[in-house]
């Protein structure tokens, strides 16, 4: 089991900035893929980022591309995602996820799930 919990979700305006956390605890963090998601009201859970189980590569929804920065520390059991340039189409829950093979853009792939942080973008 791994568990995940969420932080650094809030309130900014259109233009600003949030980084969200996610410490993970349980199995050995660096042997899972790492990814972020998110679900605004009435959508489907959408992929943000993922990252390797290293670090090195990294992928990203067309929409947060230039925008956006998955990393993660592994020494801290801690994936971040950097959020710049928020846009309120930007306004959802996000997720973290962890995934013991390869980063992939589907849900379906990913067994451990955070309870979610909360971005609202105002306009």
């Amino acid at each position: 089991q791994v568990q995940l919990v969420e932080s650094g979700g809030g309130l900014v305006q259109a233009g600003g900035s949030l980084r969200l956390s996610c410490v993970a605890s349980g199995r050995t963090f660096r042997n899972y893929a790492m990814g972020w998601f998110r679900q605004a009201p009435g959508k489907e859970r959408e992929f943000v980022a993922a990252t390797t189980m290293s670090g090195v590569s990294t992928y990203y929804a067309d929409s947060v591309k230039g925008r956006f920065t998955i990393s993660r520390d592994n020494a801290k059991n801690t994936v971040y995602l950097q959020m710049n340039s928020l846009k309120p189409e930007d306004t959802a829950v996000y997720y973290c996820a962890a995934n013991a093979k390869w980063p992939t853009v589907s849900t379906r792939d990913y067994a451990y799930w955070g309870q979610g942080t909360q971005v609202t973008v105002s306009s």
